[in-house]
């Protein structure tokens, strides 16, 4: 049965950049992630809907320090009123970024989180949001992980998809998260009174 949702008025892209989706690198389910928010993107972008990519700043060394190949974003932007790149420095897309006041002077009143890594900068930025009392939606098939690695004594691994699984639902009921990325709607911000709290 198909899944129905409101519309949201912004698109937030987390960390689809090359280190993660391309090479050995790439997360399990790269194909499929790309494929999804490939598609959100681009009705986004034709609904009228904020989109802002967020990139990730990594440590010298890591697979996405700044300005090296697996840093670069993986989908084409469209820059301009519609559309951002904002780089981050921490898994929260909303710590010290421009991002709150991107969403705010656009008059977003709901998002959609998507990309990688569902555990850490996805959770991350889709916790904040709802903290920030936005209606959060974070399709199910749109965002992706690496395995856990077993710990002796611990635990066995545990495969990239249910850790997924677990971090979407770990952010609690307030968020939509058992959404697949087709139903996901788009609108342009504004047209409704904004009820966040300020």
């Amino acid at each position: 049965m198909t899944q129905h949702t409101q519309p949201v008025d912004a698109l937030i892209v987390v960390d689809v950049q090359s280190a993660f989706v391309v090479g050995d690198g790439a997360v399990p389910a790269a194909g499929r992630l790309v494929d999804r928010t490939t598609d959100l993107i681009a009705r986004a972008r034709r609904d009228g809907a904020l989109v802002v990519h967020l990139q990730n700043d990594g440590q010298p060394g890591a697979e996405d320090e700044p300005h090296t190949p697996g840093w670069e974003l993986h989908h084409p932007v469209e820059p301009g009123p519609r559309e951002f790149v904002i780089r981050k420095p921490r898994d929260d897309g909303f710590h010290e970024t421009p991002l709150g006041g991107v969403l705010t002077d656009a008059g977003v009143r709901s998002v959609a989180v998507c990309g990688v890594m569902s555990e850490m900068c996805v959770q991350a930025t889709a916790r904040t949001a709802l903290a920030r009392g936005y209606r959060v939606v974070v399709p199910y098939d749109a965002h992706a992980t690496q395995d856990c690695p077993a710990v002796p004594g611990v635990s066995e691994a545990v495969p990239a998809a249910t850790v997924s699984r677990v971090a979407a639902y770990a952010l609690g009921s307030d968020a939509e998260v058992t959404v697949p990325a087709a139903d996901v709607i788009f609108t342009a911000p504004g047209g409704a009174p904004d009820l966040r709290e300020p």
